[in-house]
């Protein structure tokens, strides 16, 4: 059976904090090995961040991911936050160097962490957490080459992250391409697929460019087709279960799904995979 995953964001209001618990009661019954709750750019989410993975650890039942950034905080205020998710019974963190606030070029606190993989191995020497950590196989926008992106994972991989999860991609090679290049520079670390299921073009086209995820003109015309033919729901259903379909037939074991606190076209998706798990009837008589 594929593991799964699930990635969520912290609420910023009333009716927000329901829909997050709403999410999380839609894909409970997926039995995720862990559901995630990000950081916003800088850390501008992080008592958000704090009290959401909380208030889930607690009430919940699941084990619970914190997103923990070094952007913008000094290492003892990082360290601070990571003891204060252990205190709350979160060991499992997702490690990331993060975005400047204002979308511009990164520059680490005068007292802060230089890069993830300072935080990583601040982090590992705890002893506490189980670090996830970030992976691109189309690229991060600030490496200067598609090699130094395998560098950095393996670096984080050795300063003691046990995981990593990739950014978005649109096509399944993006993703094998990246597992094999990463098995040939020795990194044996899993490394999850990030899958997005595309509810809202628009917005997906707008997180590919910030991210740098390239989309090959011909898909971008079928989702582009497809909405104007009002086919938009189900060309991404569709597009979204070959993907993972694809990825599961060669070898992939674990898909980390980022949901936007929007359960319903993930749900579909795991049950045109058949990862829904079919209630038992009994006693009925």
């Amino acid at each position: 059976m594929t593991a799964l995953s699930f990635e969520t964001f912290p609420p910023k209001s009333l009716d927000a904090s329901f829909h997050l618990w709403d999410t999380v009661q839609a894909l409970t019954p997926l039995a995720p090995r862990f559901v995630s709750v990000t950081y916003g750019a800088g850390g501008s989410t992080q008592s958000l961040t704090q009290e959401a993975a909380q208030t889930l650890r607690k009430t919940s039942g699941l084990t619970v991911a914190a997103h923990l950034t070094c952007t913008g905080q000094s290492r003892s205020d990082v360290l601070q936050t990571a003891r204060a998710y252990a205190d709350a019974g979160i060991k499992d963190i997702v490690a990331l160097r993060g975005d400047a606030p204002d979308g511009g070029t990164f520059a680490p606190h005068p007292d802060g962490f230089a890069n993830s993989v300072d935080l990583i191995a601040a982090l590992a020497e705890t002893g506490t957490f189980t670090i996830r950590v970030g992976a691109y196989p189309d690229s991060h926008p600030d490496a200067a080459s598609t090699q130094q992106n395998i560098d950095w994972l393996k670096a984080k991989i050795d300063a003691g992250a046990a995981e990593a999860i990739t950014q978005f991609f649109f096509e399944a090679d993006s993703f094998l391409r990246f597992r094999d290049a990463c098995a040939d520079a020795g990194i044996s670390a899993p490394i999850t697929p990030g899958i997005l299921p595309v509810s809202n073009w628009k917005r997906a086209k707008s997180f590919a460019n910030r991210c740098g995820t390239p989309v090959r003109a011909s898909i971008a015309n079928d989702f582009e087709r497809a909405n104007r033919d009002g086919r938009g729901d189900l060309f991404a259903l569709t597009h979204c279960a070959d993907l993972c379909d694809t990825l599961i037939s060669e070898g992939v074991d674990a898909l980390h799904f980022y949901t936007l606190n929007r359960p319903d076209l993930t749900l579909k998706v795991c049950r045109a995979l058949g990862l829904v798990p079919t209630p038992s009837i009994r006693n009925v008589a």
